[in-house]
């Protein structure tokens, strides 16, 4: 095939349908009939000889000559549309959609934030937030279906970029009405503890972190390494009877209950306030986790997206002002104020 022959509107039908995965939403997108859409992918089918995508019963899934293409194809849209767009961007007037994926100890700790950022600065701009327990960030953001994801993250591939947000210790919290006394490692060891593991029983977590596509992102929300080294020389330790996917569950199962949790520091702080829970000190030191923004490496100079990770780091000041690891020895929370 000649590359001087192809009809490059044949790529801008394949880009929508490789986004929406359907020829009917890519026609309506492109403002094309579903036939014209359907025409264009049998003539670039013939062109590039490969199906491109297969008709199943949950839309269209493309083979992997599309999956190895459409990043490139993608990436050489938006070279197109800078090349001849004016480069601007008012946030007081933009109407953008921006998706974020982020998990729900972020959304309950900084998207009010966030929100109270929009509606002051650009009140026409849409937020869609999406779990980042339950994508493939890496796969989402080498597709341009994210714009951002925020969490705790190593082994950064070079085709990301990642800044810090704010950093957190872990803490307990227990119902208010129980009668938990100053923590000390014996009095903690016959707990039984809730903890989050946004992957559950994930095979490929290794020390906390789950990798996907060359990006590894915590996905055990409290510091295991620390609970085991203090308790590696006990005969007793701290039941962990319970282990959840996300917090959102945590002041219900913690209610009129023996059961305390493990949670990060701001987060507790916040429920706190809101529920009959109270907030104790452990009894041994966690390490500090940094939450970062994360963002792919060609967006780095797109006006918008360098809004929006400049809203998301004024987001989370308040949470830079208040995560330092105040730790005092016997230190307890009774009271439901923070």
């Amino acid at each position: 095939m000649s590359f001087n022959k192809l009809d490059l509107n044949l790529l801008r039908v394949f880009d929508a349908v490789m986004e929406e995965r359907s020829v009917l939403r890519a026609s309506q997108r492109m403002c094309l009939s579903p036939t014209a859409v359907s025409h264009a992918l049998a003539r670039l089918r013939e062109l590039l000889d490969d199906e491109l995508f297969i008709r199943t019963t949950t839309g269209m899934r493309p083979t992997a000559r599309s999956l190895a293409m459409a990043p490139l194809i993608r990436e050489a849209w938006k070279s197109l549309k800078a090349a001849v767009d004016t480069p601007t961007f008012v946030p007081r007037e933009s109407t953008r959609r921006f998706t974020i994926a982020v998990s729900d100890f972020v959304t309950t700790v900084m998207v009010p934030n966030l929100l109270a950022l929009l509606r002051r600065e650009a009140p026409l701009v849409d937020l869609v937030i999406r779990p980042a327990s339950w994508i493939d960030i890496a796969e989402q953001m080498d597709l341009g279906q994210i714009d951002a994801a925020i969490g705790i993250f190593s082994d950064v591939p070079v085709r990301f970029r990642a800044s810090s947000l704010f950093a957190y210790d872990d803490v307990l919290i227990a119902s208010s009405s129980g009668q938990l006394d100053e923590l000390s490692v014996e009095t903690f060891s016959d707990l039984s503890i809730a903890v989050v593991s946004l992957h559950g029983e994930h095979e490929g977590i290794v020390d906390g972190f789950v990798s996907e596509r060359g990006l590894a992102r915590r996905s055990e929300m409290f510091d295991r390494a620390a609970l085991e080294r203090i308790f590696s020389l006990s005969s007793r330790s701290p039941r962990v009877a319970v282990s959840l996917p996300h917090f959102l569950a945590l002041p219900t199962l913690l209610e009129d209950t023996d059961l305390a949790a493990i949670v990060p520091r701001p987060l507790a702080k916040l429920l706190v306030r809101r529920h009959p829970i109270s907030m104790y000190e452990l009894p041994y030191q966690t390490a500090s986790e940094e939450v970062s923004v994360l963002w792919p490496e060609r967006n780095g100079d797109n006006a918008p997206q360098d809004w929006l990770r400049g809203v998301l780091t004024r987001a989370a000041e308040p949470l830079r002002c208040c995560s330092g690891s105040v730790r005092a020895s016997s230190f307890v929370h009774r009271s439901r104020t923070a």
